[in-house]
């Protein structure tokens, strides 16, 4: 007669299913709290804290596709936590490496929950919309005026949403954006005028950052992200419904925005943020002299001179992330972190054009990481919370193709 081991308890896959789906809308509720960080620490620091720690005791697992994620994220904490070594005032530096930890163990945990459940993706890519539309709406009033309090979402008579940047604002509403155009492209028509008022929200947000990089940033990501979909798509019917969404939304976007360049103040302040080389960029000890100066002086500091010591030493900070690496992680850092940069881009590059439920998800984060990258160049990304996300999104992608072609393997052999 057969016996039931008792001793192990008995847990019943609806309640795995349930705790599951728990899990995932706790995920959502994260993703959406990134858009809003006016203060530090923030909601979503303190959320996915407390989050990353339940999963954990639930069963986190990183697996061998995402451990090489981890392990050089550990490496660039390391020389983070080397160059600390070198700084005669810790009052700060240690809560910026915290930060960074942070941020890395985040990038991990949505590798790991992704290549986990690959169904997690809709509702991260929903939940940043969510919070996209809402923290642009809350920039675009507040630049207007239109709401109590809008001195929070503005600095220096340019919106910044729910953040406390605008140049992290822009930059957060690429791929809300991306993925709303994937769905004008790919969906009925009758769905489409949700996603194009969204979008509009989201342009007019962008603009009204009056962040270069931002600018750029989000032409880039518009432009790539249609020729990786014509890459995919070869349908001649769907190529001209590319052509005609594009032009009509180009229509609708030039005439939001120059219904907003009737006020003078956009006007003005357009017309100054338009110049590409401003006069902090140029001359002595500008942002590009800056650039020289600290990548030399990084060749004689192997270990790096500590987070926020070259705002000491020079008139700002550093602004270029290459440079923010050297300075304030080290070499050990620097390379961890140019290594992480181009096996992520790789294994993106590698598998972007596979046919499989996550692919778009995969074209959206690797097109905007892309930019992300090049906007690392005039900018510091090394603490924004949305870059490690798409980090994440990438190598769970990548993690969950493997595991697709280990289990065809397995079948094949039987």
């Amino acid at each position: 007669m057969s016996t039931v081991d008792t001793s192990q308890p008995i847990v019943f896959r609806p309640q795995l299913a349930a705790l599951s789906l728990f899990g995932s809308w706790l995920v959502a509720l994260a993703v959406f709290l990134s858009g809003f960080v006016i203060a530090e620490p923030a909601p979503y620091e303190l959320f996915l804290v407390v989050l990353i720690g339940l999963w954990a005791l639930f069963g986190l697992k990183i697996s061998r596709y995402v451990a090489p994620l981890l392990t050089l994220l550990t490496l660039f904490m390391v020389g983070g936590i080397l160059s600390l070594t070198t700084m005669v005032d810790l009052t700060e530096g240690p809560m910026y490496m915290a930060v960074s930890g942070f941020l890395a163990l985040s990038a991990v945990f949505y590798a790991a929950i992704i290549e986990d459940r690959y169904q997690r993706l809709r509702l991260i890519f929903n939940a940043w919309v969510a919070a996209a539309v809402l923290t642009a709406l809350l920039g675009i009033l507040g630049y207007f005026g239109a709401i109590p309090g809008a001195e929070n979402f503005t600095l220096y008579d340019r919106a910044k949403g729910a953040f406390q940047d605008p140049n992290v604002f822009g930059p957060f509403l690429s791929v809300p954006a991306l993925y709303l155009i994937h769905g004008l492209l790919t969906q009925p028509i009758h769905k489409a005028p949700p996603k194009i008022a969204a979008l509009l929200v989201l342009a007019l947000g962008v603009f009204l950052s009056f962040s270069r990089a931002a600018w750029a940033l989000n032409l880039f990501c518009v432009l790539a992200f249609v020729f990786v979909m014509l890459l995919k798509e070869r349908n001649g019917l769907f190529r001209l419904r590319i052509l005609v969404i594009a032009l009509v939304g180009g229509v609708f976007v030039v005439g939001a925005l120059l219904v907003a360049l009737q006020s003078e103040q956009v006007a003005t302040l357009f017309s100054s943020r338009s110049q590409l080389v401003q006069d902090y960029d140029g001359g002595h000890l500008g942002r590009f002299d800056r650039h020289r100066i600290g990548f030399l002086m990084s060749m004689e500091k192997p270990l790096g001179i500590g987070p926020m010591v070259f705002s000491t030493i020079f008139p700002e900070d550093e602004h270029n992330v290459w440079l923010k690496s050297l300075t304030s992680y080290g070499w050990l850092g620097f390379i961890s972190y140019v290594t992480l940069i181009i096996w992520t881009l790789s294994l993106g590059f590698r598998f972007l054009l596979l046919d499989r439920p996550w692919q778009v998800y995969l074209m959206i984060a690797w097109v905007v990481l892309i930019g992300h990258v090049g906007v690392g160049n005039v900018i510091d990304t090394d603490h924004w919370r949305h870059f490690y996300m798409l980090v994440g999104i990438i190598w769970g992608c990548a993690a969950l193709e493997y595991r697709h072609r280990r289990t065809m393997r397995a079948g094949w052999q039987q």
